[in-house]
């Protein structure tokens, strides 16, 4: 897998000729890629000898490694709507949102922020998608075991009735699909276009498929595990050992398809963080506001702690490493930067960093 990396950064343009004008990001990325594992710290995940050897150790030496990059806030669900909106967590969604319910709206702050309470933002709230489909930029999400019990959530939009309770909160035996870990069922703007969420918010095994082609490939693709293999459940309601070992399985599966894909090859980028620290760490970067809604979005603390990520790219140098302040504000700002798109929310503060030299530098 290195080889193959190292073979693409070698018959890439020089770095030097990619560099946009004015931007430390390359002009040639056209697929973004991000999957999302579960509550852990950086010293849990990356401190030696790790339980997941090939992010911790393969993958950081592939790629590079940004160790001071932070969660917004706790718990889950908080954190998965900031990447996808740059809205910062409501009461609700600190709370993962048991009641699946509507957002009620009572204003809007100067930057962007919604007032209000509630779960499902409503369709006047945009998204990272709801900017990539008008500029013919395709996107979709892929749910590891939406579908796997259709007693709970459907195989494709996957989530419950609004005004009910979520079903999907706790794993099953044979289902460990997670709403919550989906943050695309949570916006009107979204739900509301009931095809085209059906066909954008689909099953992990559709990935494959589409990563046969570059064409095939959408150029933002979200993954989201299920509850075993995204670290979360130590150990899992099948068997599995969870946590950081199964998670560490699961990307030794999907990460060489996804990089070996023509989509990677020809400019991509993977992302690969999780959505918080365990619930001790509420440490915040970046000068983090906590919107509106809270008065601390780690419920404890600013944030949601300090988890680290993971970049590959044929743009990124094997054995980069960053120690500038990132968070999931700045992720969704770096992918608006690479599509040539506005900043929503908060990832639009000033002063926030997108991904930069430190991670494309020249080599």
């Amino acid at each position: 897998m290195l080889a193959s990396i190292r073979h693409a950064l070698a018959v890439a343009t020089p770095l030097a000729a990619l560099l946009a004008t004015g931007c430390s990001r390359p002009r040639e990325i056209t697929h973004v890629f991000v999957i999302i594992l579960e509550n852990k710290g950086i010293t849990t995940t990356f401190d030696s000898p790790s339980p997941a050897p090939y992010l911790a150790e393969t993958l950081t030496r592939e790629g590079a490694f940004l160790r001071q990059y932070h969660g917004i806030g706790h718990f889950s669900l908080g954190n998965y709507v900031a990447m996808i909106s740059g809205i910062a967590p409501t009461r609700e969604t600190q709370g993962d949102c048991g009641r699946y319910e509507d957002f009620v709206q009572r204003g809007t702050t100067p930057d962007g922020q919604p007032i209000g309470r509630g779960c499902i933002y409503p369709a006047s709230i945009p998204t990272l998608p709801n900017q990539l489909t008008p500029r013919g930029l395709s996107w979709r999400a892929y749910m590891e075991d939406m579908g796997a019990d259709p007693a709970r959530e459907p195989a494709s939009c996957g989530h419950p009735v609004v005004g009910q309770a979520d079903l999907t909160e706790g794993a099953t035996r044979t289902d460990q699909y997670a709403t919550k870990h989906n943050p695309f069922v949570y916006f009107h703007a979204i739900i509301d276009s009931v095809a085209s969420c059906q066909a954008n918010v689909v099953a992990l095994p559709a990935l494959a498929a589409d990563l046969r082609s570059a064409r095939g490939t959408p150029n933002f693709v979200f993954v989201s595990p299920g509850l075993c293999h995204d670290g979360h459940d130590t150990p899992c309601t099948n068997g599995e050992p969870g946590g950081l070992v199964s998670a560490d399985r699961f990307l030794q599966h999907w990460v060489p398809l996804i990089i070996q894909s023509p989509a990677y090859r020809e400019g991509g980028l993977l992302i690969i963080t999780f959505d918080e620290a365990e619930g001790s760490d509420a440490s915040a970067c970046c000068d983090e506001q906590p919107g509106p809604n809270v008065a601390l979005a780690g419920i404890t603390g600013p944030g949601g702690g300090r988890t680290g990520a993971v970049l590959l790219s044929p743009f990124i140098a094997p054995a980069t490493v960053s120690d500038v302040a990132y968070n999931h504000y700045s992720m969704l700002r770096s992918i608006e930067d690479i599509f040539g798109l506005s900043h929503l929310g908060y990832a639009g503060q000033a002063g926030l960093d997108s991904f930069g030299d430190d991670v494309f530098g020249r080599r």
